[in-house]
């Protein structure tokens, strides 16, 4: 069987399902597991990805409002490598290659075509559901079955400990900085399993822009902050938006020193596997007290 992962996440459920030696082509942001930038990448941006977040996001806007596709496929290298199956996704026209984008590539071609498995990953049972659907697309169903257990009683585990604590953080995530985005989808649900109280932002629903004045009016005991497609150095130059407001050191979270950076584009934006780190990411934040698991320095940091 040969395989075509066309958004990160995907590329991780599939190696997760014991298929890595499998894919023979990838997007340009499959990045994880690194061995699997062997395959060629496939897909690339036809924005500028370069420049501050207000300048990305004018450009994305753009192109969308033209109703063109963000993302550009190479249809000639893809069919070439003859895929059996392709994994691509439907959640999101702006975050990765889009089936209508798959479709198009393969519109011409004759004879058998590929088998396309589109996710859809709007809540965090989303993501199991698309991480079973990928087994059963490989023939594979039991090892999905396993997956998605051990995932869920993971999860459980952490939650019920999260539980215990003396105090229900309330919890602002930012998922782009200029304009201002709260994380949605499953980020909701996973503040609530790591103890926290959500602010911004409805579970199973796409993340809404913000205002600031919304930031300040809610004044969070804690605040995180995870740009879409950034890590921690690449957020960091956009953070001058949020700290040179004038209502920015009075904020609850600014003073008590818990507003906090982590790798959006390696943890919370990748519905795959590694949503485990994430919540174990989001547990060590909202209560040090109770865990440790070691992701400070490489998958958050304090302001």
């Amino acid at each position: 069987m040969r395989i075509v992962t066309l958004l990160p996440s995907a590329t991780e459920i599939v190696c997760a399902l014991g298929f890595e030696d499998r894919i023979v082509g990838r997007s340009h942001e499959c990045d994880f597991p690194p061995s699997v930038t062997r395959a060629p990448a496939l897909t690339e941006p036809k924005f500028n990805p370069e420049g501050t977040s207000a300048e990305i996001d004018q450009r994305v806007k753009k192109i969308v409002g033209d109703a063109l596709s963000v993302y550009r496929v190479d249809a000639a290298r893809l069919r070439e490598l003859r895929p059996d199956v392709i994994v691509t996704q439907s959640q999101c026209e702006v975050c990765a290659v889009s089936e209508r984008d798959v479709e198009a590539a393969v519109a011409e071609w004759l004879g058998a075509r590929p088998k396309i498995v589109s996710l859809a990953p709007y809540s965090l049972d989303d993501i199991f559901t698309d991480m079973q659907r990928a087994a059963d697309a490989l023939d594979a169903s039991p090892r999905g079955t396993e997956l998605v257990a051990a995932l869920r009683a993971r999860l459980s585990s952490i939650a019920e400990k999260a539980g215990s604590g003396s105090e229900r953080p309330r919890v602002a995530t930012v998922e782009w900085i200029d304009p201002m985005m709260a994380a949605g989808n499953w980020m909701p649900t996973l503040v609530e399993m790591a103890g926290g109280v959500n602010l911004f932002g409805k579970a199973g629903e796409h993340s809404p822009w913000m205002k600031f004045d919304e930031l300040a009016a809610s004044d969070p005991d804690v605040i995180l902050i995870s740009p879409c497609g950034f890590n921690m150095d690449r957020a960091a130059q956009d953070l001058p938006a949020l700290t040179n407001r004038a209502e920015w050191d009075g904020l609850k979270a600014v003073r008590s020193r818990r507003v906090f950076m982590a790798d959006g584009n390696q943890y919370f934006n990748r519905p795959g596997p590694r949503i485990e780190e994430s919540l174990e990411i989001l547990a060590e934040i909202v209560h040090p007290e109770l865990f440790h698991f070691g992701h400070e320095g490489t998958g958050w940091r304090r302001l």
